[in-house]
C-alpha cells in the first residue's frame, strides 16, 4: 500500500510538471471538431449560474462548435503485474461545488476512452484502432494493440470505441474491445496478451459479435464489466434521426438496447446467455437484452460501491439525460427512446409514459450543449471529498457536472477547452477526462 500512495504521489508531480511545462497539457488548443458521439441542433451555450473560478491548472474557457445536423518515447520499464485492489468504501461528503482538471498526458490521436487491468498502467483508446498505455513514466512507444487494419473509422462516432478487461485478468490475460469494422458494423471481440505483459496478440481476436449498423452514427460503443461478472454492451440505436427503423422499443433486435453476456461460457461462440436475462426462452425478445428504449449510450459505467448503474443517453434535438438504475432492479428496463426525449414525449404534446423508466437528470441543448458524455461515480481514495459525486460533461460545450448519487441536484463544476469525448477511471478508483483535442486530465477538487 505504500507503494501505491508513493505511486499516487509521482502522479500528482508529473500532473503539475506537465500542468507547467507541456504547451500540449497546459494551454490545449481550442479545436472546432468535425462530429460528436451523436449529431444534434445547433447550440446555443447559456452561462452557467455555477460556473466557477479556475484554479492555474483548470482550463475554463469551453470550445464553442459549429451547428451540427443529425446526418452526419523510449522504451520504459514495465509496471508491477500485480493487481492494484479496488479502493475501500468510502462515505459521500457532499454535492462537489468546484474541480480541478489537471493535464497528466496529450497528443493522443482522439482518444475515444481509458481503462485499466487492475495494476498502475492506464490504456488510453484512439479511434484510429489503437490502445495506448501510461504509467508513473510516461506513455509507451509502442502501442498495447493495434488494429487499424480492421477498424472502420471514417464517420465521426466510429472507430474503435472502448475496451473492458476481464475481471480475471491477472491470470488469463483477456479483454475485450468495441470497435465499427470497415463496413460500419459493430463489432464485439475478445483478445489475448501475449508474452509482453504491454502488448496483446491482434491474431488473437476471437469476435463474439458482428452487428449491422444501417447508418454511421449511433453506434453506443461502451462496454463494462457489471459487479455480477457479465459483460455489458451499449448499444445505440442503428443512427439517422428519431430511429426511423424503431429500434429502441423493440427487444427483438440488438439495437437500442443494453446487451449483457456470460464471456466465461459458451465455447467457440464466446459467451452464453445469462439465465436470468428478460427475454430468455421469450418470443419477443433477443436473449442477449437487458435492457431497452435507448437512443445513444455512448457511455455508461457501474459505481464500484453499490453497483448501481449509470447510463448517459445522448439526445435527439433538445434534452440530454443520465439514467440511474439502484443495483439488483428487475429487468427489463425501457428507458423510453423514442417515446421520451429524456423527461418529455418526443414528437409529441402527449404520450404513453407508464412502464418507461424515466431519467434521474437532464439537461436541454440551450442550457448546455449538445451531447452528454457520461463518466463516472467517484469512489477512489485520493481526494475523498469527491466521493459519492457522479461526473459527466457534454461534447459540445466542454461543460463538466456532477451531482451527489443517486438523486442530487446537479451543478456545473468545470469547464474544459476541447470536445469531451470520454471519462475513464483506473484501478484504485481515480478518475480522468478526456478530449478529441488528444488531452487526458486528471480530475482532482
Amino acid at each position: 500500500m505504500q507503494d501505491l500512495h508513493r505511486f499516487a504521489l509521482l502522479v500528482i508531480v508529473l500532473a503539475f510538471f506537465v500542468a507547467c511545462q507541456s504547451d500540449d497539457g497546459a494551454e490545449p488548443v481550442s479545436v472546432t471538431a468535425p462530429g460528436a458521439p451523436t449529431r444534434a441542433a445547433t447550440v446555443e451555450a447559456a452561462a452557467s449560474p455555477t460556473a466557477v473560478q479556475p484554479s492555474p491548472a483548470t482550463t475554463v474557457v469551453p470550445a464553442q462548435p459549429e451547428a451540427t445536423t443529425e446526418s452526419e518515447p523510449a522504451e520504459l520499464v514495465s509496471p508491477t503485474s500485480t493487481p492494484v485492489p479496488a479502493a475501500s468504501p468510502t462515505m459521500a461528503t457532499g454535492p462537489v461545488t468546484a474541480l480541478q482538471l489537471v493535464p497528466l498526458q496529450g497528443n493522443f490521436d482522439e482518444p475515444t476512452y481509458l481503462g485499466h487491468a487492475f495494476d498502475r498502467r492506464l490504456f488510453v483508446v484512439e479511434k484510429a484502432g489503437r490502445i495506448q498505455i501510461v504509467d508513473e513514466q510516461g506513455r509507451r512507444a509502442e502501442p498495447f494493440l493495434d488494429i487499424v487494419d480492421r477498424v472502420g473509422s471514417g464517420g465521426s462516432e466510429q472507430g474503435l470505441l472502448s475496451v473492458a478487461f476481464h475481471p480475471d485478468y491477472g491470470n488469463n490475460g483477456l479483454f475485450y474491445v468495441n470497435y465499427t469494422n470497415r463496413n460500419g458494423d459493430t463489432v464485439v471481440s475478445r483478445y489475448q496478451v501475449g508474452e509482453d505483459p504491454d502488448r496483446a496478440d491482434p491474431a488473437s481476436e476471437q469476435i463474439l459479435l458482428n452487428i449491422g449498423q444501417p447508418y454511421q452514427n449511433h453506434n453506443g460503443g461502451q462496454l463494462q464489466f457489471g459487479p455480477d461478472g457479465y459483460l455489458y454492451v451499449g448499444m445505440g440505436d442503428g443512427g439517422s434521426g428519431g430511429d426511423p427503423q424503431n429500434h429502441g422499443q423493440n427487444p427483438a433486435t440488438l439495437l437500442g438496447a443494453l446487451l449483457r453476456l456470460d464471456v466465461d461460457a459458451g465455447g467457440e461462440v464466446g459467451y452464453a446467455i445469462p439465465p436470468d436475462n428478460p427475454y430468455v426462452g421469450s418470443d419477443t425478445g433477443r436473449n442477449e437484452v437487458w435492457a431497452i428504449g435507448l437512443r445513444n449510450p455512448w457511455r455508461f459505467s457501474f459505481d464500484r460501491e453499490t453497483g448501481d448503474l449509470y447510463i448517459a443517453d445522448v439526445g435527439q434535438n433538445q434534452y440530454e439525460e443520465v439514467n440511474v438504475a439502484p443495483a439488483g432492479h428487475a429487468a427489463p428496463i425501457n428507458y423510453g427512446w423514442n417515446i421520451m426525449e429524456g423527461l418529455h414525449c418526443y414528437g409529441s404534446d402527449t404520450c404513453e409514459q407508464e412502464g418507461l423508466y424515466l431519467p434521474a437528470v437532464e439537461y436541454s441543448h440551450p442550457e448546455g450543449g449538445c451531447s452528454i458524455t457520461g463518466g463516472y461515480v467517484y469512489r477512489g481514495e485520493q481526494f475523498p471529498a469527491l466521493s459519492g459525486n457522479y461526473f459527466y460533461g457534454d461534447f459540445c460545450t466542454g461543460r463538466v457536472w456532477s451531482f451527489l448519487s443517486p438523486d442530487g441536484e446537479p451543478r456545473q463544476v468545470a469547464s474544459v477547452q476541447g470536445n469531451i469525448t470520454s471519462f475513464g477511471q483506473d484501478a484504485l478508483g481515480e478518475l480522468y477526462l478526456l478530449t478529441q483535442q488528444g488531452q487526458v486530465y486528471q480530475i482532482q477538487p
